[in-house]
């Protein structure tokens, strides 16, 4: 099974809501499947997975950091991506905190225009309270242990497009 490394994101605006996107597959393997899930991707050939962080921040949110931090969690378990194939998941997850949260779909690829079907900025207790299946499942547990990383040193600025 191949293995598929991949950068996650926990984004915090300044209330300490996270943000997650809604995706909802409407053809493939994943037909009928809708989750929220954290923005990251997988890693490109030559990336660390705190330059796909990075990346992914641009492109998924039209955020800008200069650094990540350092990696707050991580997880292994089998995926079953769009196309049908099974991954081994190989996921580690940072932490950005920002003042800004209108977002840019600017950098999105066709596939996320397709299937990102919403966003929402979540509380902690929100998290805890809902139905709706959240990826990962643990999430209100990771965001209750980490530390939100200071400001300084990771200037965070937007790319929105009005």
């Amino acid at each position: 099974m191949r293995r598929r490394p991949s950068a996650r994101l926990l984004v915090l605006d300044p209330t300490g809501r996270v943000l997650l996107f809604r995706f909802s597959y409407q053809r493939g393997a994943l037909v009928g499947q809708s989750y929220w899930a954290t923005p990251g991707g997988g890693l490109e050939e030559g990336e660390t997975f705190e330059q796909a962080a990075i990346r992914e921040l641009r492109e998924e949110t039209g955020l800008h950091v200069d650094a990540m931090g350092p990696e707050v969690e991580s997880r292994e378990f089998v995926l079953q991506l769009p196309d049908g194939e099974h991954v081994m998941a190989h996921e580690r997850f940072f932490v950005v905190q920002t003042e800004h949260t209108d977002l840019s779909r600017n950098g999105w690829t066709s596939e996320e225009h397709e299937v990102m079907a919403d966003h929402r900025w979540w509380s902690i207790s929100e998290l805890a309270q809902t139905s709706e299946t959240i990826w990962p499942d643990n999430l209100p547990d990771i965001l209750s242990r980490i530390e939100v990383p200071a400001p300084a040193g990771r200037t965070v600025s937007s790319n929105r497009v009005p």
